[in-house]
């Protein structure tokens, strides 16, 4: 299977303090892969090392191949992006945005049709500082999904939303998953993650701690569930 995105030895500091410490992996083209790990492991801070936010000090990112620094246009075209501390303007509106957004790619996808897929096309006018929280959240995953990408990294996605929204979520990703999009994803959810990983990738402190098949992963402790399992590898877990 052809793999489209890959870490190697990815290390990086910030102020002489390595937060991610050698991580190795590499994701295939149509699965959903989960970053997995508690506040400050460095699961952002990977994220933004493999799209060339972040310059490495070292080892190697690759997307489809290509170093996401060096060859940011040709990755551009074929990467969704959705970042935790993504940002807009207080005043601008779901279609102003939508559109801005569009004009970047040149094969976009129909904007109106994410809206009406997440329930906000009734927002369209309406200024992005008015939405609600998990409003936003489902924008910033739209907008991810405009340059109909090849791959989409999806950073703590569905924070903010209520549990039915949540779950509406994860279903229209697994609708994407089964057209042949690769997901990346950070999440605190493990009920999140077992339903919608194939394979995890389990960090603590910027170190890898485990990784493989989710079922993998669990059978390895004595647990029968995601949360229980993670909770016992990150060492919150003492009954094992």
């Amino acid at each position: 299977m052809t793999i489209c995105v890959e870490a190697k030895n990815l290390t990086k500091k910030y102020g002489g303090k390595i937060v991610v410490k050698g991580l190795s992996f590499s994701v295939k083209a149509g699965e959903v892969f989960g970053l997995l790990g508690p506040n400050g492991a460095g699961k952002s801070t990977t994220i933004e090392c493999l799209l060339g936010i972040r310059k490495l000090d070292a080892g190697e990112a690759k997307i489809f191949g290509s170093n996401p620094r060096k060859n940011r246009q040709t990755v551009f075209q074929k990467v969704g992006v959705q970042l935790q501390s993504s940002s807009y303007q207080d005043m601008i509106r779901v279609q102003e945005l939508c559109e801005e957004m569009a004009s970047l790619y040149e094969a976009p996808r129909d904007y109106r049709e994410l809206l009406t897929l997440f329930g906000l096309e009734p927002f369209l006018k309406q200024k992005v500082a008015d939405l609600s929280g998990g409003q936003r959240q489902k924008l910033s995953i739209i907008l991810a999904l405009i340059p109909q990408p090849q791959v989409i990294f999806l950073d703590e996605l569905t924070t903010g939303l209520d549990t039915e929204a949540r779950r509406e979520v994860w279903q229209t990703l697994l609708d994407l998953k089964k057209q042949g999009l690769t997901i990346i994803l950070t999440t605190h959810y493990m009920e999140e993650a077992e339903m919608l990983c194939d394979r995890v990738f389990l960090i603590k402190d910027g170190q890898k701690v485990i990784t493989g098949e989710v079922e993998e992963v669990i059978q390895q402790t004595m647990y029968d569930n995601l949360e229980e399992a993670y909770l016992f590898y990150m060492g919150g877990n003492k009954h094992a």
